[in-house]
């Protein structure tokens, strides 16, 4: 048997998941429980700054998602590069995976320029009052951002 020609594929952990489509199957599960609380924690953010439910205070409602989405980050970090170690040259050659990482990007920019940007003046739109239209821009783009991520994700397999 020839060497193979990632030196990762040669670690015993990389060759089960290579091997094991249980394993597989149950990384990819809790990468998509990752995206399920990062996301859905963003998402309902997103709404409450274009205007769902006004009164709720944004400030609050940050406060309570805040955990859920470091819980989100903390699984699908470790999980997404372990299913990347899976398949390496694949994934890297593959237009999808490099559209879903640049999207990655582009959504952590975002959240970058909302948080340093509107963000920073929230308490004068906390509650009561239509949030800026920077910051309705950014949660609209979040939206769109996060949904074209889950479509890319889904679309990797049949690639």
């Amino acid at each position: 048997m020839s060497a193979p020609a990632n030196p990762l594929e040669a670690l015993p952990f990389v060759q089960a998941l290579q091997e094991s489509t249980a394993l597989f199957i149950g990384i990819g599960t809790v990468h998509a429980a990752g995206f399920i609380l990062l996301a859905g924690s963003a998402f309902f953010l997103d709404l409450r700054i274009l205007g769902v439910a006004k009164a709720l205070s944004v400030r609050e409602l940050s406060r309570l998602l805040r955990p859920w989405s470091w819980a989100g980050i903390a699984l699908l970090v470790p999980s997404g590069l372990l299913l990347f170690l899976a398949e390496p040259a694949t994934l890297l050659t593959s237009k999808v995976f490099q559209l879903k990482m640049a999207l990655l990007l582009t959504a952590g920019m975002n959240a970058a320029g909302f948080l340093s940007g509107p963000w920073t003046t929230a308490k004068d739109w906390d509650t009561g009052v239509p949030s800026p239209v920077a910051a309705r821009a950014s949660a609209a783009a979040s939206i769109v951002l996060w949904a074209a991520i889950v479509a890319c994700g889904r679309m990797l397999p049949y690639r």
